[in-house]
């Protein structure tokens, strides 16, 4: 996967401000408090940032929706760049 420039999120987001992930991966391992407590640490928050999850029928994968607060356009990336190396991704938007 390429990272988006800073350029580009420059040009499509203001800063500072909510900027939406979706992450979707296998339902297995705790999938989703990974993808929580990654963004929680490259972001020093103490509480988890909002999110929602969707489940597909069988219940093997799911999609997670994370709206952080992002500082600039370098937080997005370093964020983008934890979870591109996440064991159980399947695509990351």
């Amino acid at each position: 996967m390429s990272l988006p420039s800073v350029e580009l999120l420059e040009s499509r987001h203001t800063f500072p401000g909510p900027y939406t992930f979706k992450v979707i991966g296998s339902a297995e391992a705790n999938f989703t408090g990974r993808v929580i407590a990654h963004v929680r640490d490259e972001l020093r928050m103490e509480l988890d940032p909002p999110y929602s999850l969707r489940s597909t029928k069988k219940g093997d994968h799911v999609s997670i929706t994370i709206e952080p607060e992002c500082e600039s356009p370098q937080q997005v990336i370093a964020i983008y760049s934890r979870l591109t190396g996440m064991d159980g991704l399947f695509m990351l938007l």
